[in-house]
């Protein structure tokens, strides 16, 4: 019973998710309906609502692509099939041959998919519903501009709030990073090698999460962007994204870093306890800079936590450590930069904020 429970609540979660989207095309088809029929006269307009459900999907992100798609994928298909089945005529191989160059047209005016698809379609109800030069074909045309419109005005009216995704999946991102360290952190700490081998498999899964981050920031600058009452949220966004790519790089450094950590435990070459302290002070940083981004404020005390822990990589935290100690010094430098620059400072000054690698190194 409790299996069914989860298993319902994780539905219903994955339900709530797309319940925005969902609302939106269902508003705007029949908001297109009503305008294809009683604006412009249309006496079946059913490519309006089709029109507006597909430029709007139950997913974020591309619409404005999608409705160009739409409209250009409508317009080829019609050209296509109209002055076709009114020289050949209509029948199975006239079918194949109307749909084969109209998706051909398509796709060497534009390679999305949308626009194959609809070129398609379109041909498709040419050749077996329209008559050659009917009236219908222009009003499909028509009909795929009004969906299109109608469902980035509904988006835009009505628009999702923009930051939901970036603090799911940002978070995400922010606690694979935060594991890592701290798994490694352990790993050196106790010596364990199949502990440090167990964190760089799961390290090396993160990067679907950045990827997933990364569309959902892009569908919320395209919400920010088409619906005004999010454009406040367009500085919180920006703070994302200055974040993604940083994560991003101070992820694959943490990797190298842990694939090291590993070759030295391996090779039982010493590792000093504190590098471990070092990396639990990053994976400290990261749940600060977590934090800071969920309360879209400026990382301040994140980036301030950063500080404190790059301030041990110098040469002293590994003192006569071997190649491996070298190299995981190297990489403990590189993810205090990358998370510097996730908090919006520039990489210079970022580097400038390392300490010099030993007291003779002048900064």
């Amino acid at each position: 019973m409790h299996r069914v429970w989860a298993e319902l609540e994780r539905r219903l979660k994955r339900w709530q998710r797309t319940a925005i989207p969902i609302a939106q095309c269902s508003l705007a088809a029949g908001i297109a309906w009503l305008v294809a029929f009683y604006v412009f006269g249309h006496p079946r307009p059913f490519f309006a609502p089709i029109a507006a459900v597909v430029c709007l999907g139950v997913s974020f992100g591309q619409r404005l692509r999608r409705v160009g798609e739409l409209v250009v994928g409508v317009s080829v298909g019609i050209g296509v099939g109209d002055l076709l089945i009114s020289l050949i005529g209509s029948g199975p191989w006239q079918i194949t041959l109307v749909v084969a160059l109209a998706m051909s047209a398509a796709v060497l005016l534009d390679s999305g998919a949308v626009i194959a698809l609809q070129a398609g379609s379109s041909a498709v109800l040419v050749a077996t519903l329209l008559p050659p030069g009917d009236t219908g074909g222009l009003d499909r045309m028509v009909d795929a501009l009004i969906g299109g419109v109608v469902g980035l005005l509904v988006a835009g009216l009505l628009p999702a709030n923009p930051l939901t995704v970036a603090h799911r999946q940002g978070k995400v991102v922010l606690d694979e990073l935060e594991r890592a360290l701290r798994g490694v952190a352990d790993a050196v700490r106790g010596h364990d090698a199949a502990k440090c081998a167990d964190v760089l498999a799961k390290a090396r899964e993160s990067h679907k999460a950045v990827e997933d981050l990364r569309t959902g920031l892009d569908a919320g600058a395209e919400i920010a962007r088409i619906a005004p009452i999010r454009w406040r949220r367009r500085s919180d966004l920006e703070r994302y994204r200055t974040a993604a790519t940083a994560v991003d790089h101070a992820l694959r450094n943490t990797r190298v870093l842990v694939r090291r950590a590993l070759a030295a435990l391996r090779d039982d070459e010493p590792m000093p306890g504190g590098v471990a302290d070092v990396l639990d002070r990053l994976a400290d940083a990261v749940r600060t800079l977590q934090a800071d981004l969920a309360e879209g404020r400026e990382p301040v005390k994140a980036r301030e936590e950063i500080y404190v822990a790059a301030r041990g990589a110098t040469l002293a935290l590994i003192g006569e450590g071997g190649f491996s100690s070298r190299v995981v010094l190297a990489q403990l430098r590189s993810i205090a930069v990358d998370l510097l620059l996730a908090t919006g400072i520039k990489r210079n000054d970022a580097i400038a904020a390392l300490p010099p690698l030993s007291q003779n190194q002048k900064r």
